[in-house]
């Protein structure tokens, strides 16, 4: 299957002092890594190392995407950071929605993967009673209505996610949420927790119970006063890297 344009992986090799240093960037569902290319662009630019892999089933058709699940996705996300560890000294792992929780969920079983994680309106949980019907809807209805280009920011460039979320894939993912949330005292690694103030598609409760479960002692929380749930291309994307930065920089040791 073709990818299209502009959904392509992107990877860094890094350069000088901070090449030890890799990142890891991990878009959301039914998205590609364009959704978060202005944070790996930055990042390179101060030379880490970044991998930005495209998740199996996105980036091509909805159709595509339906016959990939979350089991898929998970292990190309454990993939790609046994790679970088395989050749860096540190390794952060930077996630976005669906992203955030892949690199969560790794985190907590594989922890010695990871150092630290920058989580970007992460998906754990929801009180949204349409939830509840999915298992029985997704046998008879095959898609409904995309989730992507939840952005306040008029104008280009727009997200470039499904117009249609496949639900047997989508359900894949929500089964997940409950082991997530058993496994967050496993999370020890330094956090940076970023929420949207504008976000429609996660709900603050998702966010709210991270912090409540989470193991790690040292969890900075960081507002987009002025985004929605795709922060890395909304008003606040300047913030959300200038952020991130910071605290790849504390997490390896190089300071700014």
């Amino acid at each position: 299957m073709q990818i299209l344009e502009g959904a392509e992986p992107f990877h860094s090799p890094g350069s000088g002092q901070r090449a030890d240093t890799a990142v890891l960037v991990m878009h959301g569902m039914t998205s590609s890594p364009q959704m978060v290319r202005p944070v790996a662009d930055r990042i390179a630019e101060q030379g880490y190392a970044v991998s930005a892999p495209l998740l199996p089933g996105h980036g091509t058709t909805w159709q595509e995407m339906s016959r990939t699940r979350y089991a898929d996705w998970l292990a190309a996300v454990v993939a790609a950071l046994e790679e970088l560890r395989a050749s860096h000294r540190t390794v952060v792992a930077f996630g976005v929605s669906m992203g955030a929780s892949l690199v969560t969920d790794v985190a907590a079983r594989r922890p010695e993967l990871i150092d630290g994680l920058v989580l970007v309106n992460p998906a754990f949980a929801a009180d949204d009673w349409r939830l509840k019907v999915i298992p029985l809807v997704k046998h008879v209805v095959p898609a409904i209505q995309g989730i992507g280009d939840d952005i306040r920011r008029e104008g280009p460039p727009r997200e470039m996610a499904y117009a249609l979320t496949p639900l047997k894939a989508f359900d894949s993912f929500v089964e997940q949420w409950p082991r997530l949330v058993r496994e967050l005292p496993e999370i020890r690694q330094p956090v940076m927790l970023v929420r949207s103030r504008h976000d429609s598609v996660v709900p603050a409760v998702s966010c709210d119970v991270f912090l409540a479960e989470v193991g790690s002692d040292d969890v900075t929380v960081t507002w987009l006063e002025e985004s929605a749930h795709v922060a890395p291309l909304d008003h606040d994307a300047e913030q959300l890297i200038e952020g991130t930065l910071e605290f790849v920089n504390r997490v390896s040791g190089h300071g700014t």
